[in-house]
């Protein structure tokens, strides 16, 4: 059963600010070694902004995040609250594929992460389960999972404050 976050676990020190352009140049290992690393963080709120990091490390990782981003996969619209969660998909941004969100031992390395369950409300993604940790002031790393495989990376980016009252 997930569990509700209250403590605003803060970020991982780093050498220098982790930013989606970073985790795209990253290496696989270098991605599960920062995972493994980083808080769960508060479960993050509102509308997330998404980005796939395939093919990390290599000249293909930017394009694909790109294509990915303005063609198939937007982000996520999260309630804390409620604790559940909407996907952004396709290029006008339609509000599919619900999840629940909470706080949950990750299948990686059995430490606290925010989880993203989709078996108990999505048909399409019944088998499909997200983790993800805090690796950045509003920035959280995830693994998509399918069934018990690791399928992708990805990230998402929790709206500033400032953004969100504009």
């Amino acid at each position: 059963m997930l569990r509700k976050v209250s403590d605003h676990a803060a970020a991982p020190a780093t050498a220098g600010p982790v930013t989606e352009s970073v985790l795209l140049r990253r290496p696989n290992p270098a991605l599960d070694e920062l995972f493994r690393s980083s808080p769960s963080g508060p479960v993050p709120e509102g509308d997330l902004t998404g980005m796939l990091v395939a093919f990390s490390g290599t000249p293909l990782a930017r394009p694909l995040a790109v294509l990915t981003h303005v063609f198939a996969w937007q982000g996520k619209v999260v309630s804390s609250t409620n604790g559940t969660l909407v996907n952004k998909l396709s290029p006008f941004g339609v509000r599919a594929v619900k999840a629940l969100v909470g706080v949950d031992d990750s299948w990686v390395d059995g430490k606290p992460c925010v989880v993203l369950d989709y078996s108990r409300t999505s048909l399409v993604a019944r088998p499909v389960r997200d983790e993800i940790r805090l690796v950045g002031p509003h920035l959280y790393l995830g693994i998509a999972w399918l069934g018990r495989r690791r399928v992708a990376w990805f990230t998402v980016r929790e709206p500033t404050r400032a953004a969100r009252h504009s």
